[in-house]
């Protein structure tokens, strides 16, 4: 039922806080695992965040000129931060999802950087990545989560809808592209 008061919804069922698995099958009947990266897996999550950017520059807040130009130490601290989940497909990466906490909004945490590989897009990756992250804030003990969707996304705004995600009316320049516009989405975990 809506919030008025923060015009969001209550989130789906999330099964058990534990942000760590997400097991499904895609349509081949491989096994898809989410885990929380880790500093170990440094270069796995550099290459999935540089794929991103280049399939998709216009879906981030960062460009894949900017992220080329990191450093070894830069991939390794963003891996081990605890922030991001990875998606893997019969051991082969294919997605991603990190949350941040924002200043001034201690008990939210925003979803960023999420991405999974056109080639198995709308196979329940995207969903597994974003429930496996609201598992993990809402076990962080934050009861809201927010993303922003670029003007012209409309598959992902739909996308995240149909998670019961609902826009908040916040608009911002795109960080990527200051003449193009974002708009807030949130939900209640």
């Amino acid at each position: 039922m809506p919030d008025p008061r923060r015009n969001a919804v209550e989130a789906p069922d999330l099964g058990p806080a534990t942000p760590s698995a997400d097991h499904r099958a895609d349509r081949s009947g491989g096994a898809l695992v989410v885990v929380a990266a880790t500093e170990a897996d440094w270069q796995e999550y550099r290459d999935v965040r540089l794929r991103a950017l280049a399939e998709s520059p216009a879906a981030f807040g960062s460009t894949l000129q900017r992220e080329r130009a990191f450093d070894d130490a830069v991939w390794r601290e963003r891996a081990g931060s605890g922030r991001t989940l990875l998606a893997r497909l019969r051991g082969a990466p294919v997605g991603l999802v990190t949350t941040i906490e924002e200043e001034g909004r201690p008990d939210e945490r925003q979803i960023v950087s999420m991405w999974v590989d056109p080639a198995v897009r709308r196979s329940g990756v995207g969903r597994a990545l974003v429930l496996a992250a609201l598992r993990a804030v809402r076990a962080q003990g934050v009861r809201r989560a927010t993303l922003f969707v670029a003007d012209g996304n409309e598959a992902a705004a739909r996308f995240y809808e149909r998670l019961g995600f609902t826009s908040t009316g916040e608009r911002q320049p795109l960080p990527s592209d200051p003449g193009r516009g974002e708009e807030r989405y949130a939900i209640d975990v």
